[in-house]
């Protein structure tokens, strides 16, 4: 009997909201293990709602959910998705959906997913169980330690920095890349380095498997190597029925050499994505993974191409429509929809970025006066420094806004402080972690930590060592009671969450200490951090959950409170994606920032740029402006200097496209009447015979 079957046979009722191509989607293979599909989901096209119905539908038509494995780019759209399928479901077959939308337990990120499956199958690969995951920022650390101990940290001449480092180390894995082609591509200015580099990273994988810690590339990297092993590969890919991938235009390459992985001829992979919005490269995704998906397997995918968009008017695609269609390669689709307008997007030019700014504000606020609200309004720019003069303006006019980006949680010292005690617990060969919380003790500085870390990695009582080793008499008064928490951590002597309410008691001292002027500030993050860990089942599961998915900010380096309940948007194209405004403003759509003069080395840079103004446009529900000013003031020059350079209007917006922009500039200039009149009005006066006067 499947875990769906009931009385009466299911409904379809629940698939006569969807349009037909989104239908079609959803019923490939009739519930049942088929080949491989992949739908490209144009914007505003529906795609979530059309990948929950495909889910929805598979457990409706007896598909075990716990042979389902379904990856998000974020835990939260995992979850978003999950309460989709249980809706959906609910209305087939009533109150058992809940009981089988919880069997979907195989829903989150590839990283999240991967950290599961490499700590389940960790005895049987070589590792522990207990490994420890490095956030990027512990990565950084952990390279420049090693870096230090090779001694590259005083070379005669420039070597990358530990953050350079390990994103040049991230973009070889990702990638699957040689060392030498990442650097010309990418950082050509190390070549000089590759030797270097290439000792550097193999003493940074040693370090961390001394260490019994994995790095984010890791979770992937490991993943691969599971699911190319004979056997292993097959247990792994039999455990689901289903794999189905969202944003599969934002993978990388290792990502999807795991899906072939599980997958070797493709039966049961659903992948869904638009290559018109594959716009991170920079992370190392990769456009040609949805691009040469239809022929990767001997029986090709299915393809199923969602174009009527839900969010924009037809004006506004039209325009969006003409900008890809130039691309130099792409899955062909024009996308349509019924939202009629008059209104056509507007190309607008001013002087100068400061008019710029001026023309946003007055546009901003007028609509508001029309009854928009400021948050359903939004201003994206290609770089985040695009937006200086217009936050400038915006402050002058006392017009609220909200810039995205910012500090993450997890980047935040206090944060970093409470988590690497409970890793330095779980795991205390971590010496990113160790170096950081014995470093809180008063009296144990970085000689110590050293030294300290040094006699765990041969000990097999850590506690054990920590009491015996012989501490500085400066440190004893806060040693003991330091001992004693990691024994009561190690012990599990405390239920969790309590745990993380444990180190807070010891941490509090220390953080009051050392932030003394912010510390109330930075007690109520941590008080946050112990709301998340009440949700976690446990230590391991809060730690993985939390350096994966971490929260987007935190109250320390935050600005003032935002006391106005409604704000305008501000955000770089790349924070946009996914999101929707009735009213969007592109600034600087000119060659030199879209596309950005740092991007048009190669063709497949300027592709990606193309790209970015066409993720932009689809932004927009009713209105959209393309703002072009004509002169940039050049940086380095005394204030209010006058070197400036001309741009021209982006190449993305050909001649032949304009018919579809109402082209404006701005400010007007006067009607020659009205300049008439008001020149009449000036009273003459002789000039000439006071010019003579100076002389005389």
């Amino acid at each position: 009997m499947s875990l769906a079957e009931s009385e009466s046979p299911p409904s379809p009722t629940y698939l006569d909201r969807l349009n037909a191509e989104q239908r079609d989607a959803v019923l490939h293979g009739s519930g049942a293990i088929a080949d491989p599909l992949l739908v490209i989901a144009g914007a505003g096209s529906g795609k979530t709602n059309t990948l929950a119905h495909r889910v929805a539908h598979l457990i409706v038509s007896g598909a075990d959910p716990r042979r389902i494995l379904l990856m998000t780019f974020s835990r939260r759209a995992a979850q978003e998705m999950g309460k989709r399928v249980e809706r959906i479901t609910r209305e087939v077959i009533g109150e058992k959906a809940a009981i089988l939308a919880d069997g979907l337990t195989w829903a989150g990120t590839f990283h999240a997913i991967g950290a599961r499956l490499i700590r389940e199958y960790a005895p049987i690969i070589g590792l522990s169980d207990a490994f420890s995951i490095h956030d990027r920022a512990d990565s950084a650390d952990l390279m420049n330690l090693v870096r230090h101990e090779l001694g590259l940290s005083k070379t005669k001449s420039r070597f990358p920095a530990k953050g350079t480092c390990v994103a040049i180390y991230s973009r070889c894995v990702n990638a699957e890349a040689d060392l030498e082609e990442v650097l010309k591509t990418s950082f050509p200015w190390c070549l000089d380095w590759v030797a270097a580099l290439k000792a550097l990273f193999a003493a940074y994988v040693d370090a961390k498997q001394a260490q019994n810690v994995l790095d984010y590339d890791d979770l992937l990297l490991y993943w691969r190597a599971m699911v190319t092993e004979a056997g292993l590969g097959e247990e792994i890919g039999g455990r689901f029925d289903h794999v189905l991938v969202d944003e599969y235009q934002d993978t990388n390459k290792l990502q999807a050499a795991i899906l072939t992985g599980m997958k070797p001829d493709g039966r049961g992979l659903t992948v869904v994505g638009d290559d018109a919005q594959s716009i991170y490269s920079f992370r190392g995704a990769e456009v040609r993974n949805i691009l040469d998906f239809p022929g990767l397997f001997a029986q090709p995918a299915r393809m199923v191409t969602l174009e009527r968009n839900y969010r924009s008017t037809a004006p506004i695609l039209e325009a969006a429509n003409a900008v890809i269609a130039q691309a130099r390669e792409r899955h062909a689709k024009d996308l349509w929809t019924e939202r009629t307008s008059t209104a056509k997007p507007k190309l607008v030019t001013v002087r100068e970025e400061n008019d710029q700014a001026a023309y946003v504000c007055e546009e901003v606020l007028a609509m508001r006066e029309a009854g928009t609200l400021l948050k359903h309004q939004a201003v994206l720019f290609r770089a985040s420094h695009h937006s200086g003069p217009l936050e400038i303006e915006l402050t002058r006019r006392n017009i609220p806004f909200v810039k995205f980006g910012g500090l993450k949680f997890l980047d935040a010292a206090h944060i970093k402080d409470t988590l690497a005690t409970l890793r330095f617990a779980d795991n205390p060969r971590d010496r990113v972690a160790g170096f950081r919380v014995l470093q809180l003790i008063p009296g144990v500085g970085p000689s110590t930590a050293g030294a300290i870390m040094d006699a765990l990695a041969v000990t097999e009582d850590p506690v054990g060592e920590l009491a015996a080793f012989p501490i500085a008499a400066k440190a004893r008064e806060e040693w003991a009671g330091f001992v004693a928490l990691v024994s009561d951590l190690r012990r599990r002597a405390i239920a969790w969450p309590a745990e993380i309410e444990r180190v807070r008691r010891w941490y509090e001292p220390h953080l009051e200490r050392r932030h003394e002027e912010d510390a109330d500030i930075r007690k109520a993050d941590l008080a946050q951090l112990e709301q998340i860990a009440a949700a976690a089942p446990d230590r391991a599961r809060f730690l993985t959950d939390l350096t994966l998915d971490p929260p987007d900010a935190t109250s320390d380096m935050a600005g003032p409170p935002l006391l106005d309940e409604d704000y305008l948007i501000l955000s770089t194209i790349h924070s946009a994606k996914g999101q929707e405004w009735k009213q969007v403003f592109v600034l600087n759509c000119v060659d030199g920032c879209i596309p950005s003069d740092l991007a048009v080395g190669t063709s497949n840079e300027i592709e990606e740029e193309r790209r970015l103004l066409y993720v932009a446009m689809t932004r927009a529900k009713d209105a959209l402006h393309l703002v072009t000013p004509q002169r940039f003031y050049t940086h380095g020059q005394r204030s209010r200097g006058d070197r400036h350079v001309y741009a021209s209007r982006t190449r993305f917006i050909d001649t032949s496209s304009l018919d579809r922009y109402e082209r404006c500039a701005w400010p007007t200039a006067p009607r020659s009447a009205e300049a008439a009149a008001a020149r009449a009005a000036v009273q003459p006066v002789d000039l000439k015979a006071k010019m003579k006067g100076m002389w005389r």
